[in-house]
């Protein structure tokens, strides 16, 4: 499949102005202003500036990128960007606090809205090429959805793994809309024998011995009615961070999946064999991929990962804070799973002793998070131990002990809090 896009503009994230000055840092307003001026092009500044970190960020640097808050940064290139905890008290996450994951070092800074075209080829009957204001033409539907990395909480699994070490932020929530995949696939007529679909965006590895961040879906999963080429996030133009001008969006899977600045969608006849199918993203066959680490030799059996699984936490009060005795105090936070909605959440105020039923907040679809709340009255000073856990339509629910495997991916233990009772 080829990678070369006359059409479509990328520019070296390192590159400077052609003067030797970096590019000028916009804010997001500006940023949106601009585009809508020139009604055809948004453009990423080079360069972020640094703040100190925070007490709760150890050794990792806050870094600002144009169009975003502060964020606590794994690394800057490519830049990955975790969401600060208190914007999950909010239904949707904020466009500017919403977490950032690029694979590859050479990532768009510029597209032209003018030549980018999104084509869908291969194993068709009519290829196509399409403009934004063709995909805006054609009948566009919403989801909200959690889009959460397959690594989120890995910093946080013993024995440490190699990879990102992000905190529980690598996730967030939000309302995508788009065409349906589908659409594009039935107006290009998918040719006979049909298997896989690959996803290619203007990102790329640059060098020989860096592959392409391409991925895939069978044809039956990209045909689902749910998974969009989305251009809007949260009502707005997708955040150049975030995939503008069009990102593919899966609900119920994790993001390895969800393709950011999206350029090639290409019909196969055969399974597609790309090194970011095989051998990377594939987890264990057992229940939430979990292995033994006292196990030298990695699991034999491997599949590509692919559906979330249930997880909930808190988002209030704050972590640490003080609670005063016989005042009612609401606990607060987030559930969700890989689309068959949270049935319930239960918390238990004295470390998994006792369990109660949580309220459940509106139900924005069965790929959002969920809000819960619970009114606690604290009677005892001293430091209780706080559990949370969320049961889903399935019966699926959180494991009271962490799982491990070789990837860290896909933590979803009974999560902790604990504030002081004074």
């Amino acid at each position: 499949m080829s990678r070369i896009h006359r059409k479509n503009t990328i520019n070296n994230p390192f590159d400077r102005d052609g003067t030797g000055h970096p590019l000028p840092s916009l804010d997001r307003r500006e940023w949106l202003r601009r585009a809508a001026a020139a009604g055809l092009v948004v453009v990423l500044p080079i360069g972020c500036s640094r703040r100190a970190p925070g007490p709760a960020v150890e050794a990792d640097a806050l870094l600002r990128f144009p169009g975003k808050v502060p964020m606590r940064a794994l690394n800057d290139s490519p830049p990955n960007l975790e969401t600060p905890w208190r914007y999950f008290r909010e239904d949707l996450t904020p466009n500017e606090a919403f977490f950032v994951r690029w694979h590859l070092q050479f990532l768009p800074t510029t597209v032209d809205l003018r030549t980018w075209r999104l084509t869908v080829g291969g194993h068709v009957e009519r290829p196509l090429e399409l403009s934004m204001d063709d995909l805006r033409r054609m009948k566009a539907t919403s989801v909200v959805a959690v889009n959460q990395c397959s690594g989120n909480s890995r910093g946080l699994f013993e024995p440490h793994v190699p990879g990102g070490q992000w905190g529980n932020g690598a996730m967030g929530n939000a309302r995508w809309t788009g065409v349906p995949l589908g659409d594009l696939l039935r107006r290009a007529g998918v040719g006979d024998g049909a298997v896989d679909v690959s996803f290619a965006g203007l990102d790329r590895g640059g060098y020989r011995t860096v592959p392409d961040f391409v991925k895939s879906l069978d044809l039956a999963r990209a045909s689902d009615p749910e998974v969009l080429v989305a251009y809007e996030m949260n009502g707005e133009p997708l955040p150049l961070l975030n995939g503008f001008p069009a990102r593919l969006v899966v609900p119920g899977w994790y993001a390895t999946y969800w393709v950011k600045a999206l350029t090639e969608v290409t019909v196969l006849p055969q399974r597609f064999a790309g090194f970011w199918m095989n051998p990377a993203y594939r987890i264990p066959t057992t229940p939430n991929a979990v292995e033994s680490p006292s196990e030298l030799a990695p699991a034999k059996d491997l599949v590509p990962i692919n559906r979330m699984n249930v997880r909930s936490f808190f988002t209030a009060p704050e972590r640490g804070s003080r609670q005063v005795r016989g005042q009612v105090c609401w606990l607060e936070g987030i559930a969700f799973d890989g689309g068959d909605g949270i049935r319930r959440v239960e918390v238990s105020l004295d470390g998994g002793g006792s369990w109660r039923e949580a309220e459940l907040g509106d139900d924005l679809g069965r790929f959002s998070f969920r809000r819960w709340r619970l009114a606690w009255r604290p009677q005892v000073a001293g430091r209780p131990r706080l559990l949370v856990r969320a049961v889903n339509g399935a019966g699926e629910t959180q494991a009271a002990e962490p799982g491990w495997n070789r990837s860290g991916y896909m933590r979803n233990v009974i999560e902790e809090w604990t504030v002081e009772v004074v």
